[in-house]
């Protein structure tokens, strides 16, 4: 009984996420109202409010369920036989295979973290999570001589967010941008930044 009256929470609060990202990205966190929200989740306000007091309460939890599926996906890269395959399974799903909604909830957030204190904090938290995770990635792959040793690997990390971060922000405000276009060009750069001399045939999965 109790299992299942958890779980029945987590979902609601899962339903009551997905209305809250819907509502941010179609009107942006200071346009969007708790009512909105309300409405976008069949739920009343004195219902939400027992899962999220506020909306700085539901971007934080939106963050926090971000960060979760983005530390999941890294299964992408240890699941590929080969790094760099994984790699680019892992950039086609942050950088080609993400709603425009999710793009726009993203660009919100990094947009809000400039102005909330408390959203700055978590949003530097997960990027820092995030960042030492793929410096981490690349310390593995370089201890398995799949790349070079050379390189400066927490310096690469950042490169790498750099990239994304890039990506993802074009694409929230270019209607015409096309990630699918500029993916393989992207996975060629980080190939020549992170391939040995030896190794310069582009990994499976990658386009030419």
């Amino acid at each position: 009984m109790l299992e299942t009256k958890t779980q029945r929470q987590s979902d609601r609060r899962s339903e009551i996420l997905d209305a809250a990202e819907r509502c941010f990205a179609r009107a942006g966190f200071h346009r969007a109202s708790m009512q909105d929200i309300c409405g976008e989740a069949a739920m009343s306000p004195g219902n939400l409010y027992r899962y999220f007091p506020s909306k700085e309460a539901l971007i934080a939890g939106i963050c926090e369920r971000n960060r979760a599926e983005a530390v999941a996906s890294f299964v992408l890269v240890d699941a590929a036989p080969e790094f760099f395959e994984g790699l680019a399974g892992l950039a086609r799903h942050h950088l080609v295979d993400r709603t425009q909604d999710e793009v726009a909830l993203c660009s919100e957030i990094m947009a809000e973290s400039r102005r909330h204190p408390d959203i700055a904090k978590l949003y530097q938290d997960i990027e820092k999570d995030i960042r030492d995770r793929i410096a981490g990635m690349l310390k593995q792959a370089a201890g398995r001589d799949e790349i070079r040793q050379d390189v400066n690997l927490d310096a690469a990390a950042s490169v790498l967010m750099l990239l994304g971060d890039g990506m993802s922000w074009r694409r929230s405000v270019d209607p015409n941008f096309d990630p699918e276009k500029v993916l393989p060009l992207i996975l060629a750069m980080v190939r020549g930044l992170l391939a040995k001399p030896d190794d310069e045939a582009p990994a499976r999965g990658e386009k030419s």
